[in-house]
This record gives C-alpha cells, structure tokens and sequence, in this order.
C-alpha cells in the first residue's frame, strides 16, 4: 500500500482524540483518525462513562421503586432482565459511535482501523486487517488514553476477578463481590451492584473514599454505602488472592495487623489506571515519559518532539474525559498557530454515587494543605424545597472563598444532580466571580440551582432558607 501522506495524524478516538481530529478539521486541517477499537469512542464511551452511567441510571431506578412506598406508591419487587439489560446498554454505545463516525465522515476526517507505532518523528506504522500502511504525518497527536491497572499479584487470569471493563459487561449479578480500591470507579460500580442484588465489600487501604473529595462531601455517600453495601473497610490492604473452585479467597490485612480470609463469588479491582503508550514506538521518536509512564508535555500539549503533541489520559493529571476534550483544542489551536500559550482550566470533577459529589478549583482539603487562607460556607439542602420534594435532603452546597475580596476558588456539592450543578460553580471560578455575583443572581424556585445563590446569600449572612450572623458585604 502506498504511504499515506498527512497534515495531521491523531491516533486513538476516544473523547480527546476525536475533538482535535473534529477541531483541526474545522480549521481547515487535513487529518487522519487512527483507532484500534472498530467502534469509535475510545474508552469513555465503550467501556467508562457511558455504560458506567447508564447502568447507574438503571441502578437508580430500582432502588427509586422500592423507596417509593412511604410516598403512598407501591410497585412489585423489581425482576432484573439481564440480558436486555446489557442490549439497552449496549444500543447506546452503538448509537454514540455511529454518531461519531458520522460527524467524521462529515468532516472529511479519514478514519483508519489498526494499531500505530511510531517509525520515527514523522512515521507512523499502521496494522491494519489489510496489512501494514505507513502513514507520513506533519504533526501528530496522541490520545491513547488508559487502562485498568491490576498488580501481578492479583492477576490470576481467573475471569472473576474483573476490572471496570469487565464489570460493566455484567455477565452476572455476584451474591458476593469484593471491590479492592474505594475510589470513584469502585463506589460508582459498588452502588450499581448493590442495586443489582449483590452482597458488597469495599475494601480501601487509605482512611476514607474518595481520596481528593473534601471529607464533609463524601459523608453522605459514605453513610449511604453503610447501609447499601455489606461492609466498608478503610485503612484494610488485600494481600493475597487465590482460585478456590467457582470462588476467589482474598486474605486482607487491616491497620491493626490483622488478618481476614473470606470467599467471594468475584473480586473487582479498581486501585487505579495505567497510560496505554507502552507499545506505541515512543522511543522511536524524541518523546518522553515520567517515571510513571505517561508522557511529558508542556502547555501546549507538546511533547520533547516538536512534531508530536499528546493529550488526554496518556499525558497524566486527572483522568477525565472532559480535561482530555480540553487538552485537544489546546493542543489543535498550537499546531495551528492560533494560542501561543495555554491558561491552565478549571477541570470539575464528578462521582456519580449515591449521592452524587461534584467539585472545582480549590477544595477546602487543598487550601488547609498548601496554607491558603479561605473562607467556607456550606448551605445545607435540608433547608431546600426542591431537595425535600424527592426526599433528598442528604445534600449540601459549599463554596471556597478569598477572604480579602470574597472571590470564589472552589465550589463542593454533594447531593442528588450534584454533576449537573457544578458547571455554574466552575463558570463562576473561570469568571473571577466572588460570592456578591453569585448571591444577586436571580436562580429559578424550586430548584436545586437557588443552593449555590443562597450559600452566597448564607455568607453574607441573609439567605432567606437559613440563618447565620451576618457579614459585611463588599462595596
């Protein structure tokens, strides 16, 4: 085959990959799509964020009906249809990727199937079902994203102990499911489980979930998993796994030094993601890595290669599908000439358990770590209308503030739509608003929206909800 010549190369289609082939397009670039997977997507929309939630949805629903009861509204004990429950899944990704590839096709963008390797600083080696094509880039972006990472010595390549990729295909509802890492991935999966009929424990080797939330956010999830989930246990390692018949025996060792033997029916292990640019030809071009294993760029995106940019999960820092849709169009803008430097983003962050945490910019843990000075003021949804409505009044709303100019630098919610919340606290922060724009913008009643007016409000000490001293208010 003759060698395909191009502007730009980026290869891998997930959400960061496919906004700058999108991006570059629209500005006028000629560029070719590599991706290894037949369905576009990458890992977001195949195997993360998108089945994750769907099935939180379906989770969310179950345990909805049985909660319905003291409103006076009675249904049948939920039946679980396995099987159309992954084809309902499933018609979404499917829906989701051929949308992709249509806005490509669209475009003008060329997509290619295979696996890329680096040949050298303008050489990419294609292998395709056809064979091997060589493709002649300009520039070239990589958006491999990431995977699971599971340590040796958990795999036993027993198929029951799983990953999130294997956990979200749902091939069974477990009686029993040990999940080792109480991160996002882990309490996300555990509340979809727990629905489902499984027995949960979580075990986390840290002294809380959610590592990186603020301790009064995960309050209310971890109050919520007390009574969802058979057990959590913190400050608890896995030492060991082993096959036991259809069972896996897992030996944990708590704080205390002591030990715990038990038989679970599957393990999921969610301690972590890990860069997937190990066999893609990096050192055959001037390209760097960190020590551990992502690669290094600047803020442009730009790697130690002048002609190879990187984005997404496979550059490091939060790995978010959104912080990678970011990084793109730095990266295309760049490569373009149109930014010559890069403002670093406000990337929200969002766990979708029950309740949902969201949060941006600084968080209180953050300020009391680096010494900040801040002022907090947390507006709790037991005062909230609209949280009382659907019996949720597990929420709360906090603001993280300057205290010479009442500047919002961070913004906390937990809480039922907590996700859908949080993009005005993150616009706020990006705008340099301080708590007085907040609290006299007029926010719609009933709504979960009016929590982060009347923490502003709370602030200066004359929410109409709830009561504290009041402050002075700036001029």
């Amino acid at each position: 085959m003759d060698p395909i010549k191009i502007e730009l190369v980026v290869i891998g289609a997930g959400p960061g990959g496919y906004a700058a082939a999108f991006y570059a397009a629209d500005l006028g670039k000629k560029v070719l799509l590599v991706e290894q997977d037949k369905r576009l997507g990458g890992v977001c929309l195949n195997r993360g964020c998108i089945p994750s939630k769907a099935l939180l949805h379906a989770a969310k629903v179950m345990v909805e009906a049985k909660e319905s009861a003291h409103r006076g509204i009675t249904f049948g004990e939920p039946q679980l249809d396995l099987q159309k429950l992954r084809a309902w899944k499933d018609s979404i990704l499917t829906k989701l990727s051929q949308g992709v590839a249509g806005l490509a096709q669209r475009r003008g963008v060329q997509v290619l199937q295979g696996r890329a390797v680096f040949e050298d600083s303008g050489t990419l080696r294609v292998e395709t079902e056809k064979g091997q094509q060589f493709v002649q880039f300009e520039k070239a972006i990589i958006a491999v994203g990431s995977r699971p990472a599971i340590p040796k010595a958990f795999d036993l390549g027993n198929p029951r102990i799983m990953t999130s990729t294997e956990a979200l295909e749902v091939e069974e509802v477990p009686e029993t499911l040990l999940i080792v890492g109480g991160g996002y991935i882990g309490m996300e999966l555990g509340t979809v489980y727990a629905a489902l009929g499984s027995k949960i424990v979580v075990i986390e080797a840290l002294d809380t979930i959610l590592a990186g939330a603020d301790a009064d956010l995960v309050r209310p999830v971890a109050k919520y998993a007390e009574g969802a989930f058979k057990e959590v246990r913190l400050k608890t390692k896995v030492l060991k796994m082993a096959t036991v018949g259809k069972q896996i025996k897992v030996v944990s060792e708590n704080a205390a030094g002591e030990q715990k033997e038990e038989l679970y029916d599957r393990v999921l292990v969610s301690v972590g993601r890990a860069p997937n640019c190990a066999d893609i030809g990096l050192e055959n071009t001037k390209a760097a890595k960190d020590d551990k294993g992502f690669i290094k760029v600047n803020a442009q995106q730009q790697t130690s290669d002048p002609n190879i940019y990187a984005i997404g999960d496979v550059a490091g820092g939060f790995l978010l599908a959104h912080k990678a849709s970011k990084e793109a169009r730095t990266a295309v803008e760049a490569i373009c000439g149109e930014s010559s430097k890069s403002d670093p983003a406000i990337i929200p962050a969002v766990v979708f358990t029950d309740p949902e945490v969201a949060w941006a910019g600084l968080t209180e843990a953050e300020a009391k770590a680096k010494g900040i000075k801040v002022e907090v003021v947390k507006f709790p949804w037991a005062a909230s209308g609209r949280a009382l409505t659907f019996d949720r009044t597990d929420g709360m709303t906090k603001l993280i503030l300057e205290p010479e100019t009442d500047r919002i630098l961070g913004v906390g919610i937990v809480g039922h739509g907590a996700g859908e919340l949080i993009a005005e606290g993150t616009l706020a922060i990006e705008l340099g608003a301080n708590a007085k724009d907040l609290a006299t913008t007029v926010h719609p009643h009933p709504t979960l929206s009016e929590t982060l007016m009347e923490a502003a409000e709370l602030f200066y000490g004359h929410s109409t909800h709830a009561y504290v001293r009041k402050k002075a208010e700036p001029k």
